[in-house]
């Protein structure tokens, strides 16, 4: 509660007539002198109940407690007749007798009683009793100063609560109360029954969180627990991305492919050129394209899920490099290629306001968080800030950006993020006057900022995106890999639920989406005919993305619930996509000797078929190229075979920890180890491999 204090009571110090009396005041009976009894008077250690029933498929959890954790949530949620049934029928008790006599004293406003009683509990730990006796105490002292019963308050205070050395500060509160009506009002205490009441249970409360939960039992702690599971599960679910409503407690919790954008809805044909950037409004109802068309869409998201065309924004003289949209959606910035940053209004289309500075381009741009004003990256490499008249405020001149480069704030608006050099990101602290270095070995082409500012994704030349934490000393927390970029600036963004997605364009013509923490590739998405540049989640609607290529086209990407196919009505085609890889794997043709299992992922073929196809799950072991490989990553020792359908979907799969596999033939286990170089190449990939338990 406090910290022990060894200088003079702090009574002392109070100004005004304190007189000691010799006897005791009115209507004080004598406690027990705590401050010199605890070590004499402490009750011994509750006593071993020896081997306790335990229940459950592991034996982990031990009955007693379990029965007095429902009986509490019963209590907890009005059913006293029922808590006090089961108390009755299990035969064991929520509380025990003395802690049931404690909690009633305290009720019942018996200070002195309940002291003695807090005594007998058996508690071990003496700072613990000294804390429960202070608001005891205090609880006391309030209630007679509300009586007027002063010189019984002066009492307590000076003899029973301040020979305690307990939270000194708090001690200097209550001796103002004597000389100041007033201060006793601020503590929240009431003369009225009601209000007496209250307060007497707010002490129970807090006496319930410093006391062991082994005494008494804390609040709600059935709820408590079945909200970490809860917790647990969703956790465990790389497919999670629905809301928190969709969690039901009659089974676990497992979310499939199908809540994660992957078929195309609508396909937007507006743009006459390469589409090289896109981003949805902070509340999801608009998208906002730019091209190389030198033009900006305004696209309105309808109820329906659809898209329509709602501003087309004509002005710039060359193509449309970035757009950044106002913290209240109600206008938008347009950058052109080291030319000219305009504002618009989103619901008219008009052009507010241009900026521009003679001799110099700009190249990007970007919101104050309060919206009074606007940043811009220039060809000349320095930064400016202006307010929303264009008038200059701030400039930070040097190397601070390059002339094709990112530039984003963090939502306090301290700190100002861009690309200063090809391998290093500018963390500029505007009001410290701090700069910090993000640095990479290769050449940065695009960043995204998360929504809540702590974390940057890096799109590198090398085809890697690394995840920088950057709060404090920014550090490196993962890498993804698998889309391809060769010679374009291909820009990747956060998405779904708490941000829990990396999705990425690629040079491929594909969407590619990882999980976050994991950072395992879920899903790579077809159907663009060009370079995807540019994808945007929408913030508000988690099962919607889009993607911008250089086919022209704005591709709206929403849920598949069949996974089969996706016709696209614009040149009646069919595509087939899925997730990458979850097309089924060969099955086995002989079950005799040539059967052997991938020592990762215990896929189950052929000796011939691993050398003809590899694996499909682990297409970097390259079994298929180098045929001396499938002896090094398979066995033909291993226990049992189990065929899986739809491993998202199957209980057998995720048991066997197979369910981000693709649908075939496993084996339970195997019996032993993938080779150490092999073990250093999953690491290489950021793949896990799990080695057996018994080799």
């Amino acid at each position: 509660m406090g910290v022990v204090e060894d200088g003079e009571p702090p009574l002392k110090r109070v100004k005004g007539p304190l007189v000691e009396s010799k006897s005791f005041p009115e209507d004080h009976s004598p406690a027990v002198p705590i401050s010199c009894s605890l070590g004499d008077q402490m009750a011994k250690p509750l006593t071993s109940q020896g081997d306790e029933e335990r229940i459950g498929s592991h034996g982990v959890i031990k009955k007693a407690e379990f029965i007095k954790i429902i009986t509490k949530a019963l209590y907890s949620l009005g059913y006293n007749k029922s808590g006090a049934l089961l108390e009755e029928e299990s035969g064991i008790p929520l509380h025990s007798p003395v802690v049931n006599r404690f909690m009633q004293q305290v009720t019942d406003g018996k200070w002195d009683d309940s002291l003695a009683t807090l005594h007998t509990i058996g508690l071990s730990d003496a700072t613990i009793v000294k804390s429960a006796s202070f608001l005891i105490l205090e609880q006391k002292f309030l209630e007679l100063l509300k009586m007027e019963k002063v010189n019984a308050a002066l009492y307590t205070l000076r003899n029973e609560i301040v020979p305690l050395r307990v939270n000194l500060n708090r001690v200097h509160e209550l001796a103002a109360c004597i000389i100041s009506p007033l201060q006793i009002a601020r503590l929240g205490i009431s003369g009225k029954d009601t209000e007496m009441k209250k307060s007497r249970s707010k002490i129970l409360e807090k006496l319930q969180k410093l006391l062991p939960a082994a005494v008494m039992i804390p609040d709600k702690r059935l709820e408590h627990l079945v909200e970490i599971a809860l917790d647990v599960q969703r956790g465990a679910c790389i497919f999670h991305n629905a809301s928190d409503n969709d969690l039901s407690l009659y089974s676990d919790h497992q979310c499939g492919l199908d809540q994660i954008p992957s078929q195309t809805l609508q396909i937007l044909q507006a743009h006459s050129d390469e589409v090289w950037f896109l981003q949805f409004s902070h509340n999801g109802k608009y998208l906002a394209s730019s091209s190389k068309d030198q033009l900006a869409i305004i696209w309105e998201v309808k109820e329906n899920g659809q898209l329509s065309l709602k501003h087309t924004l004509c002005g710039h003289q060359k193509p449309v490099v970035t757009i950044s949209w106002s913290l209240d959606d109600s206008q938008i910035l347009t950058c052109g290629m080291e030319e000219v940053i305009r504002r618009w209004d989103v619901s008219s289309g008009e052009c507010l306001h241009v900026y521009e500075k003679s001799g110099v381009g700009l190249v990007s741009c970007g919101w104050f968080p309060d919206g009074r004003g606007i940043f811009a990256g220039m060809t000349d490499r320095s930064i400016c800030l202006w307010d929303l008249d264009g008038r200059e405020l701030e400039c930070w001149r040097g190397q601070r950006t390059l002339k094709i480069s990112d530039m984003a704030i963090t939502g306090d608006g301290k700190r100002i993020i861009s690309i200063c050099r090809e391998p290093a990101i500018l963390l500029l602290d505007r009001e410290a006057k701090f700069e910090r270095l993000i640095e990479e070995e290769d050449m940065i082409t695009s960043f995204s900022l998360s929504k809540d500012s702590k974390f940057l994704l890096v799109n590198l030349i090398n085809q890697e995106i690394h995840l920088w934490n950057i709060e404090g000393d920014p550090r490196l927390v993962a890498r993804y890999k698998g889309h391809k970029r060769t010679r374009f600036v291909i820009r990747s963004c956060f998405g779904g639920l708490d941000e829990a997605f990396i999705v990425s364009g690629s040079e491929d013509s594909q969407v590619y989406i990882w999980h976050r923490c994991s950072e395992e590739l879920l899903l790579v998405l077809p159907g663009h005919s060009g370079a995807v540049n540019c994808v945007s989640w929408n913030p508000t609607n988690f099962h919607m993305l889009a993607s911008a290529g250089d086919d022209g086209t704005v591709r709206i990407w929403g849920l598949d619930h069949s996974y089969l196919k996706h016709t696209d009505q614009s040149n009646g085609g069919t595509h087939h996509y899925r997730a990458m890889g979850s097309a089924p794997a060969q099955i086995p043709t002989s079950f005799g000797h040539e059967l052997r299992a991938c020592l990762r992922c215990r896929l189950v073929k052929t000796y011939d078929q691993f050398r003809e196809s590899g694996c499909e799950n682990c297409a970097f072991f390259k079994m298929d190229e180098d045929h001396e490989r499938v002896v090094d990553c398979t066995t033909p020792n291993f226990n049992g075979i189990i065929s899986v359908m739809d491993p998202t979907r199957s209980w057998a799969a995720r048991w066997l920890r197979i369910g981000r596999f693709v649908p075939g033939c496993y084996t339970l286990a195997v019996s032993e180890a993938l080779p150490e170089d092999l073990q250093a190449l999953c690491e290489e990939e950021r793949v896990q491999y799990v080695p057996p338990k018994r080799v």
